[in-house]
């Protein structure tokens, strides 16, 4: 229960760091996409402070909760921070939940429920950190994030598109960030400091950390909250329960109708998110518009 309540916790600061990130964000130059100048501009803007603060405790909660339970188990719970993001863009916008917005909400909670009640998610006897398996995960994690951050940057595509790309981008290395974060703790339990901060885990956080960063304030700057945080939000944890029973030794019931509930449950998420960021309670983006996004040179 511990490890749910901080989860949650998490998922509330998270979400509601995001709506205040994208409300500062588009009003970002346009030529900041996808630099690190971004970020340096931002820093000027309180709301964004706010949020970033806010983030930040999000992901120490979340820190706190993956090193007292298995990511299979926190990650869903954190997806649920789309939720949070609705709660305060409808109070910021006015608009009333409707039939969308409340199917929206049903499908992820009962999706996140159901993927727990059935999976039963644990850890295992040992993990694979270190072997084979926990290089390939990372590197296909990885480079498929540099790919759809590449695609969005160099290609003339849609700006909706772009953020979709870029917020696919950042969950995945969200989702790589938490699956090291668990070995940063495993390793300071077993440890220390010192075995801790002799290792490349901590400071392949930050890397992580920074990269997805700019990825989702680009995506925030580009083009409305509805087109890239739903796509963060499913990408993160995806990429968390692959890296958590690909090598951190996480385990689920494989039993037919256990498994069919936990595919039923993913798919119920991701379409409750898919609704929720398309509701028109979500920030729509007052930055630039599409047409002189598309003239920016690249």
């Amino acid at each position: 229960m511990t490890v749910i309540l901080l989860a949650l916790a998490a998922a509330c600061c998270l979400g509601t760091g995001f709506v205040f990130q994208q409300l500062a964000a588009q009003h970002a130059p346009p030529q900041d996409y996808l630099s690190f100048r971004l970020l340096l501009d931002l820093v000027r803007m309180p709301r964004w402070v706010a949020g970033i603060a806010l983030m930040v405790v999000g992901m120490a909660l979340g820190a706190v909760a993956l090193g007292m339970g298995d990511i299979t188990l926190v990650e869903p719970l954190m997806a649920t921070n789309l939720l949070f993001a609705m709660a305060l863009a409808r109070r910021v916008s006015g608009q009333r939940l409707g039939l969308t917005g409340w199917a929206g909400l049903a499908l992820l909670a009962g999706g996140v429920t159901a993927f727990i009640v059935a999976g039963q998610p644990h850890g295992g006897h040992r993990s694979e950190v270190g072997q084979l398996a926990q290089w390939l995960i990372m590197g296909g994690v990885l480079s498929v994030a540099l790919l759809l951050a590449a695609t969005a940057k160099r290609e003339r595509v849609h700006v909706s598109l772009e953020a979709a790309l870029l917020g696919v981008a950042a969950g995945l290395l969200y989702g790589l960030q938490d699956a090291l974060t668990r070995i940063s703790g495993l390793r300071f339990t077993a440890g220390g400091w010192h075995a801790l901060l002799t290792s490349w885990y901590p400071y392949a956080i930050v890397v992580l950390g920074v990269l997805a960063l700019v990825m989702v304030q680009s995506a925030f700057e580009s083009a409305p909250l509805r087109m890239s945080l739903p796509a963060l939000t499913a990408a993160q944890p995806l990429a968390g329960i692959a890296c958590g029973v690909g090598f951190l030794g996480d385990r689920l019931r494989v039993t037919p109708v256990a498994l069919a509930f936990q595919a039923a449950g993913i798919a119920a998420v991701v379409t409750g998110i898919v609704l929720i960021g398309s509701h028109p309670a979500m920030p729509p983006g007052a930055g630039a518009s599409e047409g002189s996004r598309e003239l920016q040179p690249r």
